[in-house]
């Protein structure tokens, strides 16, 4: 598996993660941590969707930043920290349970909004993740919620591999997270909304593709090792 050689500058290394990365594919560059300097680093290079997982600091960027960036939230997303997130917002990645995702809906219904969200699988082997199980998923896809809703378009999945050097271990979780995709979208008929995969990270975006990924969340191999 190739990996993107870091250098210290941010641009350069967006160029080569991008030349990595099929058409199709689209690349989120994880800022969470990085200062505003890092981003627009990345922003004169082109890239524009940006990954943030704690509210208060995706308004803060959000607010100061150029206005054309798509924030994407990508962490575990607290009940009560919907409505911060929600006017700056255009994907939500991470939602885990049925009352998450009605109060997306409502708090987006208030503000005259339509958000994109996936639905967080959870495969794999360790206790920190969270995510429905694939069958909870699809429990949910096939309760009909998804068409219920009026102000949030359920897009897709998204998932994590087990953090592990096991590389066989990886691929069976992207193909685990995938054939819960496909079995959605069979339940789902004729929603043409439902098209994104998004899984895979610095260390395993390249066997996250391979797998079908078509959404990449990668941090450090662009902006280096986060600020705390």
């Amino acid at each position: 598996m190739e990996i993107v050689a870091i250098s210290m500058n941010v641009g350069d290394n967006i160029l080569k993660v991008r030349a990595t990365i099929p058409q199709g594919v689209e690349l989120v560059a994880v800022s969470k941590f990085h200062l505003n300097d890092a981003i627009m680093d990345a922003y004169k290079v082109g890239q524009r969707v940006f990954g943030e997982s704690r509210a208060t600091e995706l308004k803060a960027k959000a607010t100061s930043l150029p206005d054309d960036i798509r924030w994407h939230f990508i962490g575990h997303l607290q009940t009560n920290k919907v409505r911060m997130i929600m006017p700056y917002v255009t994907l939500i990645h991470s939602v885990d349970s049925e009352r998450l995702l009605r109060l997306i809906d409502a708090e987006a219904a208030r503000i005259n909004k339509v958000v994109d969200v996936l639905l967080q699988v959870y495969v794999a082997q360790e206790e920190s993740k969270f995510g429905f199980a694939p069958d909870e998923l699809l429990q949910l896809i096939g309760s009909g919620i998804v068409n219920e809703l009026s102000n949030v378009r359920v897009v897709g999945v998204m998932g994590m591999a087990t953090n592990t050097d096991d590389e066989n271990r990886i691929l069976e979780d992207f193909r685990a997270i995938n054939q819960t995709y496909q079995n959605a979208r069979v339940l789902l008929k004729e929603n043409n909304n439902f098209t994104q995969i998004s899984m895979g990270m610095s260390d395993d975006y390249l066997m996250a593709i391979a797998e079908g990924s078509t959404m990449v969340r990668i941090g450090s191999s662009i902006f280096g090792n986060r600020e705390y």
